[in-house]
């Protein structure tokens, strides 16, 4: 071994070997452990925050194959979306639309490719454990026969339908989207007090509005019926000034009379109260916004304008007009697109949609049925569903994307599905040439729009599965024994929409859970307590420069004391720390080979020393902590335990404990000597196995140089080993006194420690005298029997034991010894 851990030419080493191995390609046998790995959008760069969520799942991915699973760890890239058209259309400067569908996508997966290849290069730098031969696009032809497929079995199942309804629409992405796609955001506003007429009662009203542009959709007047400012309003008309138009004047619970001037404007559509109000009173649908952002002729004066530009040219018109009396600044919340951060509108046209509210309690069962981690982490999820007042409206007026398999006859406008064995198909493509199957017409005209890229995410258990083992159609959603898969990792900002969009995928097809777990990660924050994004730019944390500063299982160390569910911000510190145990690690394991090179293992010995059962006993219990924690899916506190026992009982008690018998094996029978060594050897290798899956390159690498080299059993990966070690055939029981006695006299060593480190000593100054003082005779006797070995780690010369009196130098705070010393000058 060299004198220092040279990681950048070890963790190559290690890459490679694991490459060569095909460590992580398993037959997928039973027991199973199957990930729901989350695909990378891959129309940028990765950040930080990639790598610390994708290796805490490929830590638990780990430990479960150490753990006896097989274990399905497949990796898939997103490519189905806006970002990926944008993407490929700046890089090329073409329009996506110059092309076919078809040749565009393929276009867009081969300037993806090398992408793909630069994240599959960091993630296997990072040391994660994927299956590479198992890799998915979220638009190549496997995934959009799937995509497809979902949508003609829930067709036909009656859970999708066509509709024209109001839906979210955004006019800077010229697409409607859903729900989920929302964001709330705080802007700044204004109350403009604008005059109604009401001619039958010869009189004005006053109107308090954020939105004076939606005028000419204005459809009715509401007021809340306990408000007596109104009650006389009850049933008659006004008129909408500027457009002049009759609204009738009605009473209303849902208003809120105590905001504005009591009175709200009902316009088509301002919000999403306003679909609710047009629903229950059947008012007429007014278009004042075009799908492209503009006003529309029915705006009059306002028409060709977008809406900032429409608000202050009707705002300088009632003043004009003398019909604004007042206006008033204020901050409130508006829904924003996610993606563009433009306040969204309400349309009207014909969409597709997914039912959602039926069946909102059977998704909220489900949530019970899954693990959640963090626990909490599922009141999100609860919160969602409970307020979802919306069927998911799955179209997207886009041309990059998976088309909906669909036609409509053109004389009875009857929707004709694709033949699932056509699978994929681009109606825009290809002509629907079977006959309307209710008119018998061949005149067809194809769907437009392409589905919602959540569409095709929220089916990667079944793309997952897919990779395993080609399904006929009827098998894919049907008798898919992959279903539930083990575990969903994820990040909680995505709780509402892949998490909830899978549920309800994985319910309307195969009426089960879609995973046994939920794993929940957080963000990484940068300096400026911000989540760290590609799009935020405030990323000096690129993987690639903090891969060549540091190793790799240093930067896992970080990522492994991460909390699940909560942000983390980004710290040197804790990869400093990680380097310390690296080199912490790199030089006891070299301290240890130079005693096992020259070890033939020729039987397990009986344990008779103090010191190995006391370090057996202490290994059986850190090891039965941190499986009880990792399979809570706690990994920090699983490498706590191991940290823990590592740094103070293995190199700080017991290293120093046996160096007296390794530096003068001729005072100590020759199966005494091979006990030591035996233990040595198989504590060691429990330590590299617990750390394996938080350090997977230095555990590998020193796998390979002492294990391999002492025992042709240990011919393979660490990480295909088994972690049971030694520690099932520990006689806790038997070992336990000589371990409590061990933990006495470990308190004795720690006080003479403590005392050197007060007196400003180096822990090596040699003491001339020790004076044990006690009255307890199994601890003497204890004492006598490990006389050499506390020698050693004392550095005592000389060791005397007296009857406990009163008279003492130093003492420990349960007075059951005490100790006096004469130190060397």
């Amino acid at each position: 071994m060299e004198k220092h851990y040279n990681f950048s030419e070890l963790e190559k080493k290690a890459q490679k070997f694991w490459e060569e191995k095909q460590t992580y390609k398993q037959d997928l046998k039973e027991p199973i452990y199957s990930i729901d790995t989350p695909p990378p959008t891959v129309s940028g760069s990765l950040h930080i925050g990639h790598i610390f969520s994708y290796t805490q799942a490929d830590i638990i991915a780990r430990y479960k194959r150490m753990s006896g699973f097989n274990v399905l760890y497949p990796m898939g890239f997103d490519d189905n979306g806006l970002a990926t058209e944008r993407y490929v259309e700046k890089k090329l400067g073409i329009q996506s639309q110059s092309l076919s569908r078809e040749e565009f996508i393929v276009t867009c997966l081969n300037e993806i490719k090398p992408a793909e290849e630069d994240f599959e290069k960091l993630f296997k730098n990072i040391g994660l454990s994927i299956d590479w031969t198992k890799k998915y696009s979220t638009i190549n032809q496997d995934t959009r026969r799937i995509s497809q497929l979902s949508f003609i079995e829930l067709f036909k199942k009656d859970l999708a339908y066509r509709k024209a309804e109001p839906a979210i629409y955004c006019t800077m992405c010229k697409t409607t989207i859903s729900q989920a796609d929302l964001e709330d955001a705080e802007k700044k506003s204004c109350f403009n007090d604008i005059l109604f007429e009401v001619p039958s009662k010869n009189k004005t009203i006053t109107i308090s509005t954020t939105r004076p542009e939606l005028l000419a959709s204005v459809v009715a007047i509401l007021y809340h019926p306990n408000d007596v400012r109104y009650k006389d309003l009850k049933d008659i008309k006004a008129i909408v000034p500027i457009y002049g138009q009759e609204v009738p004047l009605l009473a209303d619970e849902d208003v809120d009379p105590e905001k504005g001037t009591g009175l709200v404007m009902v316009s088509t559509f301002g919000d999403k109260q306003d679909i609710i109000w047009a629903k229950k009173y059947n008012f007429e649908y007014k278009q004042a916004i075009g799908r492209d952002g503009l006003f529309t002729e029915l705006a009059g004066p306002l028409k060709g304008l977008y809406a900032n530009d429409a608000r202050k040219k009707i705002i300088a018109l009632l003043q004009e007009q003398n019909l604004l009396t007042c206006q008033k600044d204020t901050q409130h919340n508006v829904n924003v697109h996610e993606r563009c951060k433009r306040d969204v509108e309400y349309l009207v046209f014909p969409q597709w949609f997914l039912k959602i509210l039926p069946n909102k309690d059977k998704f909220l069962r489900m949530a019970d049925e899954i693990n959640w981690h963090p626990q909490f982490m599922k009141s999100r999820y609860v919160n969602w569903v409970e307020n979802l007042t919306w069927d998911w409206c799955l179209s997207r007026q886009r041309f990059y994307g998976i088309p909906f398999p669909v036609w409509y006859c053109e004389d009875c406008n009857e929707i004709l599905l694709a033949d699932i064995k056509d699978l994929p198909v681009d109606p825009q493509a290809q002509r629907y040439i079977k006959p309307c199957t209710k008119c018998g017409s061949t005149k067809t005209r194809p769907e437009t729009d392409v589905m919602d890229t959540w569409n095709t995410s929220s089916l990667t258990p079944y793309i997952c599965s897919e990779l395993v083992k080609k399904n006929t159609p009827d098998q894919i959603f049907e008798a898919n024994n992959l279903i539930p898969m083990s575990m969903r990792p994820q990040a909680h900002d995505i709780i509402r929409t892949w998490a909830f969009y899978t549920m309800v995928k994985s319910y309307y097809h195969s009426g089960k859970i879609p995973w046994k777990n939920i794993v929940i990660s957080g963000h990484v924050l940068s300096t400026e307590k911000e989540k760290i994004s590609k799009s935020k730019g405030n990323n000096p944390l690129e993987p690639k420069n903090l891969l060549e500063k540091h190793p790799a299982d240093a930067i896992r160390y970080w990522t492994a004391t991460g909390t699940l569910g909560y942000d983390t911000a980004f710290s040197e510190a804790q990869i400093s720390i990680g380097n310390r145990l690296l080199t912490k690690l790199w030089n006891a394991f070299k301290f240890a080979k130079e005693y096992l090179d020259n070890y033939k293992e020729t039987h397990i010995p009986e344990i008779k020393s103090m010191t190995n059962r006391w370090i057996l006993v202490s290994l059986k219990q850190q090891f039965e902590d941190y499986k009880k924690a990792f399979d809570n899916y706690e990994f920090g506190h699983a490498l706590d335990k191991i940290d823990r026992f590592f740094w103070h009982n293995y190199c700080d008690n017991y290293l120093e404990l046996i160096k007296n018998q390794l530096f003068n094996q001729s005072n100590y029978t020759e199966e005494e000597v091979y006990e030591t060594l035996w233990t040595l050897k198989h504590v060691g290798l429990s330590i590299l196995q617990m750390y394996a899956p938080f350090l997977p390159h230095m555990t590998e690498v020193l796998y390979q140089i002492i294990y391999s080299s002492v025992d042709k059993q240990f011919n393979r990966s660490i990480h295909l080993t088994q972690l049971n070690s030694i520690t099932q055939n520990i006689e806790s029981e038997a070992y336990k006194p000589d371990a409590e006695m061990m933990n006495k006299i470990l308190e004795i060593i720690s006080t003479i420690r403590k005392f050197k480190s007060e007196s400003k000593l180096s822990l090596k100054t040699d003491i001339e005298l020790l004076n044990i003082s006690t009255n307890d005779i199994e601890l003497e006797k204890a004492l006598k029997a490990e006389l050499d070995l506390l020698k050693g780690i004392s550095r005592a010369k000389d060791i005397h034991f007296t009857q406990l009196s009163e008279s003492k130098i130093y003492q420990t705070e349960d007075q059951r010894w005490f100790i006096d010393l004469v130190v060397s000058q």
